[in-house]
């Protein structure tokens, strides 16, 4: 398949790493710069070389501030029948913006970045496809994951940000809240530790990335249920009650297990 990939940041490096020795792969970046380290694939400097390509698979893997308008700069260079895709972490009007382009189109979302994830040992990490998308695409990037032995889910794109609000707007929440208690002190203890790699981990991630993640819809309602059980947390350290916090901690135990 012949397939052009906006973007070389990390996903579409990924994304252009697993895909150049079975496709016919070309990519392209404003920041020429990004692409010089990329073999067996075909380099544009300008985008309007991707209308002699003419590609039947168009990635966007832009950053999420300009996924849409890097849509809209290069709809005038591919064939009517090219299918469009994003890898995008929160979706917001793009279901809308592939129904008024009228395209086939497949989004999905890998579950991982650089920040947590070994992208040369994906095992166990998990993806999610778009049920909306067309079937074509979806079977397309089923094969693609499934070869990385990916945990393949799909949803559609409001249940995709509904989860991602709860599988990363809760946890991204209680990092930044550890991180804005933290002062100039030593901690000795693994358990603090391991929250500190986690958040320096978070928080070396793209602002505008986390702002969007954290900004999703349903993100508020998870703050609002991290709020309420640490407001009941606080009373009952505050009453001292040791029978409460042992139902309140078996509790915990049970949602974990």
């Amino acid at each position: 398949m012949k397939i052009c990939i906006l973007g070389t940041g990390h996903m579409g490096a990924w994304l252009v790493e697993e895909l150049c020795h079975d496709h016919e792969v070309a990519i392209f970046d404003k920041n020429p710069k990004k692409m010089k380290y990329f073999f067996n694939v075909t380099r544009f400097h300008k985008i309007e070389e991707i209308k002699d390509f003419a590609p039947e698979l168009l990635i966007n893997a832009v950053d999420l501030r300009h996924t849409i308008q890097a849509f809209n700069e290069v709809m005038a260079f591919i064939p009517d029948g090219c299918m469009l895709s994003d890898v995008t972490s929160v979706k917001n009007d793009l279901f809308e913006y592939y129904l008024k382009n009228g395209r086939p189109f497949v989004s999905t979302h890998p579950m991982f970045g650089p920040t947590f994830a070994n992208i040369r040992e994906l095992k166990n990490e998990n993806a999610i496809i778009i049920s909306e998308s067309c079937e074509s695409g979806k079977e397309f990037f089923r094969e693609l994951y499934k070869s990385l032995k990916l945990n393949i889910f799909e949803y559609s794109f409001e249940e995709h940000d509904a989860t991602t609000a709860y599988s990363l707007g809760t946890p991204f929440t209680s990092s930044m809240v550890f991180a804005a208690c933290l002062k100039n002190q030593e901690a000795p203890g693994t358990t603090f530790r391991k929250h500190m790699e986690i958040a320096q981990g978070l928080l070396s991630e793209d602002d505008y990335l986390l702002t969007e993640i954290m900004f999703n819809p349903f993100v508020l309602e998870q703050i609002k249920k991290i709020n309420s059980q640490l407001s009941y947390l606080t009373h009952i350290i505050e009453c001292r009650d040791s029978e409460v916090m042992t139902d309140f901690l078996n509790k915990l135990r049970k949602n974990i297990e």
